[in-house]
C-alpha cells in the first residue's frame, strides 16, 4: 500500500504540470484561464519575466516531486525488512542545498533589473527631457476608483478638474502616465491587460506608465483585499484613438460644468 502513496505523489507533478499546459493551449474547459490578452507595447517584458520564473520554478517543482516518489518507492517499509538506519545528516548535503537556492534568487534579482527600472523607475520623459506629466490621477477607496483629468487649465489637482468613477479613458499608441493615490487604506491599482499593478498606501503618490497599441474595453480591479467590500471594487478603461478621447474628454467636461448650474438663472449654485 506504501507504493500506492509513492504513485499518487508522482501524479503531483505530472498533473500540475498538465494542468498548466492545457491552459496554456487554450482547450476546453481550461480556455480563458492563462494570461489575458496583452495590449501594452511594453507588457512583453513582464510575460517573459513572468514565463522565465515559471519555467525555473516549474523545473525545481518537477524534480522535487520525482525525489520524493523516488525516496517513498525506494524506502517504503512493506518492501524493506532491513532495520531503519539513522544518520546525523551531511553539513555539506546541507550548505549546497543553501547555496543553489540563494544563487537562484541571487541571479532572479539580477535578470530582472530593467524589467523593474522600465517600470518603476525609468518614467517617460518629453522632448526637453522633463518627465512627462500624468494624464490622470486615479484615487482608490472603499470601495471604487475615484478619476480626474485636467480641465481648461491643464494641470491636474484644480477646481475645473473632470471628475469621473470606474470609468477610465485613455488613448492609445501614447505614452501614458498616470498618478495613483489611496484615500483610505491598502488598494492595489491592477490593469491585467496592461500588465500594470502597483499597490496603492496611503500617504503616498506613486505613478505608473504604459503605451497601449489595442483599442477596447478592459478591466481595472484591485488586487489587494481593502475590506468587506473588495468583490466590487472594479471599474473599466476604454482605450480608444487621440480623437475619441479628446471628444469624449470634452464632453465630460461640458456635462459637469452643466449640471454646476441652475436651468432657471444659469448662475452657479
Amino acid at each position: 500500500m506504501g507504493r500506492f502513496w509513492s504513485i499518487l505523489f508522482l501524479l503531483v507533478p505530472i498533473l500540475g504540470v498538465g494542468v498548466f499546459v492545457w491552459a496554456m493551449a487554450g482547450l476546453w474547459p481550461m480556455a480563458g484561464h492563462w494570461l489575458p490578452e496583452n495590449v501594452n507595447d511594453h507588457g512583453h517584458v513582464i510575460d517573459n519575466l513572468f514565463m522565465f520564473i515559471l519555467i525555473l520554478t516549474g523545473v525545481i517543482f518537477i524534480g522535487t516531486g520525482i525525489a520524493l516518489f523516488w525516496f517513498l518507492w525506494k524506502y517504503d517499509s512493506a518492501n524493506n525488512a532491513a532495520p531503519v538506519a539513522f544518520t546525523h545528516g551531511s553539513h555539506t548535503l546541507e550548505v549546497v542545498w543553501s547555496i543553489i537556492p540563494a544563487a537562484a534568487l541571487v541571479f532572479i534579482a539580477i535578470y530582472q533589473m530593467n524589467a523593474w527600472a522600465d517600470a518603476k523607475m525609468r518614467r517617460p520623459t518629453l522632448a526637453d527631457g522633463r518627465v512627462k506629466p500624468e494624464i490622470a490621477e486615479v484615487t482608490g477607496r472603499q470601495f471604487e476608483w475615484r478619476i480626474r483629468y485636467a480641465g481648461k487649465d491643464g494641470i491636474v489637482g484644480t477646481e475645473d478638474d473632470v471628475q469621473v468613477v470606474n470609468d477610465l479613458h485613455l488613448p492609445v499608441d501614447e505614452e501614458i502616465v498616470l498618478k495613483i493615490k489611496s484615500q483610505d487604506v491598502l488598494h492595489s491599482f491592477f490593469l491585467p491587460n496592461l500588465r500594470i499593478k502597483q499597490d496603492v498606501v496611503p500617504g503616498m503618490k506613486q505613478f505608473v506608465w504604459f503605451r497601449a497599441n489595442k483599442t477596447g474595453v478592459y478591466d481595472i480591479v484591485c488586487a489587494e483585499l481593502c475590506g468587506w467590500g473588495h468583490y466590487k471594487m472594479r471599474g473599466r478603461i476604454t482605450l480608444e484613438s487621440r480623437e475619441d478621447f479628446d471628444r469624449w474628454l470634452a464632453k465630460a467636461y461640458d456635462e459637469q460644468n452643466q449640471a454646476q448650474y441652475t436651468p432657471a438663472t444659469g448662475e452657479a449654485e
